[in-house]
């Protein structure tokens, strides 16, 4: 029988990606329609940064994730909701002191990092069990954050998609679920083709979807021009798909997509092809072990 195969729709990222591709949504509402499009076209799961609507960046303001998760549930939209939260780990050493956080820093406190997840609940929200060198900034998650974030997770009963970039990554993720921080079975997506971390190559899948813990569900994907290319090769080797205006901006060489649904609508296709079949959001809630229904704030 075919199997199941969960699309996840990063939508819209925190990256100045709006200076590339005008169809990167800004605002709650924009990202929301995106959200829904994205799920008619076969996502069974979207993942959501918000950003500040009048600059276009990346932001961590509640109040915007509140509209955006408000709009999706209002709209009666059947969709799994995975709230990120990475925004709150950029660090930039002033050059005269490296100690100190100079312009472009972000680092913020577990608490506040996951102060969306507590009052909205999502299905799902990423934990990126992940520290290392990020074009000229260091993205930073030390072991005693990621406990914090993950046992306030936990006591809002969400699901943590641990987002892995390295092998070393996914040690560390494995410390955490045998010391009782994180639950077994995981939810683990590894992200391909950052800069300074895993290539995006068969290779480097198949040595990390390697080292997972036993039972672990597992997506990968990878960004730019490696987007659909990992999404077959994760297919291939019993995996997941992530795809979504986040990791990649365009449908062919020089051909900017007009949105997330064309990206899912190729996914859908890539998938089909191999001979297995899109997830509903039914079964991706089967497949991830999540509660029946979505919380309401």
């Amino acid at each position: 029988m075919a199997r199941p195969v969960i699309i996840s729709c990063a939508v819209t990222g925190g990256a100045a990606s709006t200076k590339a591709s005008p169809y990167v949504p800004v605002t709650p509402a924009q990202i929301a329609a995106e959200c829904i499009a994205a799920a008619k076209a076969g996502a069974a799961v979207v993942h959501i940064h918000v950003r500040d609507p009048a600059t276009g960046r990346g932001s961590m303001e509640l109040a915007h994730y509140r509209e955006v998760v408000e709009r999706l549930r209002d709209s009666g939209t059947q969709v799994l909701v995975n709230l990120t939260t990475g925004p709150g780990a950029m660090y930039v050493p002033l050059p005269e002191d490296p100690r100190r956080a100079g312009p472009g820093s972000t680092v913020a406190t577990p608490e506040a990092r996951v102060a969306h997840i507590l009052e909205l609940k999502p299905d799902i929200c990423s934990l990126d069990v992940a520290t290392h060198n990020h074009a000229d900034h260091v993205f930073m998650n030390i072991p005693e954050h990621l406990r914090k974030m993950a046992q306030s997770i936990n006591q809002v009963g969400v699901k943590p998609e641990i987002e892995v970039f390295d092998t070393g990554q996914i040690r560390l993720a494995c410390d955490l679920i045998d010391k009782g921080f994180l639950k077994s079975p995981a939810m683990f997506q590894l992200c391909l083709g950052i800069s300074w971390t895993a290539p995006a190559t068969t290779e480097a899948m198949l040595m990390m979807r390697d080292m997972l813990p036993a039972g672990s569900v597992w997506a990968a994907f990878g960004i730019s021009r490696w987007e659909f290319p990992m999404a077959a090769q994760a297919v291939i080797l019993g995996g997941h798909v992530r795809v979504g205006l986040e990791d990649n901006l365009y449908l062919e060489r020089g051909q900017l997509s007009p949105g997330n649904a064309p990206l899912v609508a190729r996914a859908v296709r890539i998938i089909e092809a191999l001979g297995e079949t899109p997830a509903t959001v039914a079964e991706a809630r089967q497949i991830l072990g999540l509660r029946t229904t979505t919380a309401k704030a």
